[in-house]
């Protein structure tokens, strides 16, 4: 007979164990599937994030940024500390034993709301019906009176540069490369590029970013974009824009790597490790039986409506594996707003305010619409600024790097956009996300105290500038 639940959760990354462990607190009896399982073979739950993406890089941040300062900054502070090095082992251990915690930790909370964890693979039959496959091979059948899928995303492979494990590799192996090598090649200038060429370039390695576009992070307000590239040539980065990879192998014991520039003219790359980062793509493989109803796109997405129901009652879709950003907290929203929606209470997901962080140093985070966006608009709007550089606070940090922007309506003062390059970047979006939530005005952030000295005052000071009363920095 098989175990009947009222909700199945498949994929137990930073959107399913949210909806797993919401249903649970909504007095609902819950499953949550998940396949991951870690090259010494043993499986935990998180999915990339936790495992393989953005906890462990975060680390690897920390430590890369740690020695760069003590190069580059102690110094100053009149630190002195004598030859410094990095011992990579020590930093993987560290890093490793972060991913380790964070993982073990959400069996605990499954254990605390009364979720069933299920480690191995889970397919959906249709009609409530899902196929369990344990990791030792053994097969259960469960039936659910809801199925959420949330079996995220993957890398996306370049065909003419293909994974050997070793010399190119994706993303997570770019995180546990056991000693820093000399010459390090990234393809793609995203924010998964960007943050793993950081890494690797503070702790030494020569770096070369090659992106096929050409411009640079073409997603973002590009006066930030621009701010940013600024700073990564300053770190050393050797980004090179409009380069298209036609063709990557080992030979000699490097990796050659054939690219065309921006200009057409056919160029060569020898590097010791090539990492490929283009991209991600939703994870689908194994999830749907035969004639389930369940539809995905031309892009392998899974067809959801706005509030994350597939075209099958009862069956939901959330985080990567549907449209929209392929961001944790995106994810993490749509699995908790789900389970809502199935136990009958109002739920919403705002997509209009998911921040989006790029974690290097400086840090680059925005919300809402670049001036790009709202010049193409039509909308007429006003734009306030303020450096850092004219923070005490960031001073005394060492840190008075990049800008506060605040894009806002002129008809009725609306905050469209807000983008921030510099220290914190990712803590200081959080308060213009929430402005931006309550439909709040350039004046609201004008009218609200702010503590000195604090990295905020940029915002404030930036919300003052849109109407050029600034104080700590002359109108213009």
């Amino acid at each position: 007979m098989a175990d009947e639940y009222d909700v199945i959760v498949i994929g137990g990354g930073p959107a399913g164990y949210p909806a797993a462990i919401r249903a649970a607190q909504n007095k609902l009896k819950v499953a949550c599937i998940d396949e991951w399982k870690n090259p010494d073979g043993s499986a935990s739950f998180g999915g990339t994030c936790l495992n393989a993406g953005c906890i462990p890089s975060k680390a690897l941040l920390e430590s890369s940024e740690l020695l760069h300062r003590a190069h580059t900054e102690f110094a100053t502070h009149g630190i002195q500390t004598g030859a410094v090095s990095m011992d990579v082992a020590a930093m993987q251990k560290r890093k490793a034993g972060i991913v380790k915690g964070m993982t073990g930790g959400i069996l605990q909370l499954f254990k605390a709301a009364g979720v069933t964890p299920l480690q191995g693979h889970g397919k959906f039959l249709g009609q409530g019906k899902v196929e369990f496959t344990a990791h030792d091979g053994a097969v259960k059948q469960l039936v659910a009176k809801h199925v959420v899928l949330a079996s995220g995303s993957q890398p996306t492979p370049l065909r003419s540069a293909p994974f050997d494990g070793e010399h190119i590799v994706d993303s997570w192996g770019a995180l546990e490369f056991k000693s820093v090598p000399k010459r390090l090649g990234v393809i793609g200038a995203g924010v998964i590029g960007l943050e793993l060429g950081s890494v690797w370039r503070r702790l030494g390695a020569e770096v070369v970013v090659l992106e096929a576009l050409p411009e640079f992070l073409a997603i973002a307000d590009q006066q930030l974009a621009k701010e940013a590239l600024k700073h990564f040539k300053k770190q050393g980065l050797d980004v090179r824009l409009g380069a298209k990879v036609s063709g990557a192998k080992l030979a000699g014991g490097e990796v050659q790597v054939e690219y065309t520039d921006a200009a057409g003219a056919t160029q060569s790359l020898a590097v010791d490790k090539l990492v490929v980062c283009i991209g991600r793509r939703p994870y689908t493989q194994g999830l749907l039986g035969e004639g389930t109803g369940v539809e995905l796109d031309e892009r392998g997405f899974i067809k959801v409506d706005h509030d994350c129901r597939t075209g099958v009652p009862n069956v939901w879709a959330v985080g990567d594996c549907v449209r929209g950003p392929m961001l944790a907290h995106k994810g993490k929203e749509e699995g908790v707003a789900v389970a809502d929606r199935i136990a009958g209470l109002y739920a919403e997901v705002n997509y209009k305010t998911v921040p989006s962080v790029i974690y290097t140093a400086p840090e680059i985070a925005w919300v809402g619409q670049t001036e790009e966006q709202v010049k193409a608009g039509g909308r007429p709007y006003k734009v306030g600024s303020f450096p850092f550089l004219a923070s005490g606070r960031a001073r005394a940090m060492e840190a008075a790097q990049g800008f506060v922007k605040v894009i806002a309506a002129k008809d009725d003062d609306e905050i469209l956009g807000v983008h921030v390059i510099g220290p914190m970047a990712g803590e200081l979006i959080a308060e213009a996300v929430l402005a931006m939530e309550y439909s709040a005005s350039t004046e609201d952030l004008q009218r609200t105290i702010h503590a000195h000295p604090t990295l905020s005052e940029g915002l404030h000071e930036a919300a003052l500038a849109a109407d050029k009363r600034a104080i700590d920095m002359p109108n213009r």
